[in-house]
């Protein structure tokens, strides 16, 4: 039994225009993409820059099971586009169950839409490699070698959503939805903000607003399930904590350092 699909915990804890600037002076990538130096002038404001890591010790109960960041690695050029580059990673298990995960995120800088997806999953014995290239001037995307299916408005995927929450203002006692999870099957996400609190975590002491994400699948953020993640109650919008209840145990994450924040 996988017991833990621990990225896909962390990355739907808050699952939840295309056109083409002009780009900056570009340098070669390790991904085959181009890396653009700077960003352009009609890029959305947003609270995270290239450079950003979050560093997560990963509970199982009381037992320390792994560790995870979550980076902004690079603005990359996708299809004559500039794009956020980020990487989630999640490494580490219990005695004969290892999980090393690796999901990556582009979206655009103007729109924040999906443009590509990348999840490499190792999880005891079992792996999965999933490529999508996601066209929202087109309403449709594309899982490896597949035909093309259609996605939503405003694409957004696992990854581009944790950052894409962080620009949206959020209030005590307001739920927000959203119909943008590029799968159509997924909408739409909720997120509920329950309530204010100061926590202690490895990485320090925050003030945070506690939020309740839902979406429509099964899982731990499922409509059934009872989880909470912890945002900082600040401009910067740093994922904290997050506590989900299972029924075999609770799956915690704690932000142990980071570098790069504003």
């Amino acid at each position: 039994m996988r017991i833990i699909s621990i990225m896909s915990a962390l990355m739907a804890a808050v699952v939840l225009a295309s056109g083409s600037p002009p780009l900056a002076a570009q340098l070669p990538d390790t991904a085959g993409n181009r890396a653009v130096r700077r960003l352009p002038a009609n890029a959305v404001s947003v609270p995270f820059k290239v450079g950003e890591r979050l560093e997560y010790e990963v509970r199982f109960g009381s037992l320390k099971v792994g560790t995870g960041s979550m980076e902004v690695r690079e603005i990359a050029e996708i299809r004559g586009r500039p794009a956020w580059h980020t990487v989630f990673t999640i490494s580490g298990g219990i005695p004969l169950y290892r999980v090393n995960d690796l999901y990556e995120s582009w979206f655009d800088v103007t729109t924040l839409n999906s443009l590509r997806y990348h999840q490499d999953v190792d999880e005891g014995s079992y792996e999965r490699r999933r490529r999508y290239e996601i066209f929202p001037e087109r309403g449709v995307f594309r899982e490896n070698d597949r035909p093309e299916e259609p996605t939503v408005s405003n694409p957004l995927d696992d990854g581009s959503f944790l950052y894409f929450i962080r620009t949206v203002p959020l209030e005590v006692g307001q739920s927000y939805e959203y119909a943008r999870y590029f799968k159509a099957a997924g909408n739409p996400v909720r997120i509920r903000v329950v309530r204010k609190e100061t926590i202690t975590v490895p990485g320090g002491t925050f003030k945070t607003v506690v939020l309740q994400p839902t979406f429509q699948t099964k899982g731990i953020f499922s409509k059934n399930g009872k989880a909470e993640v912890w945002i900082t109650d600040d401009d910067r919008r740093l994922m904290v904590q997050m506590k989900s209840k299972l029924s075999f145990g609770s799956l915690n994450l704690y932000l142990r350092g980071s570098t790069g924040t504003r």
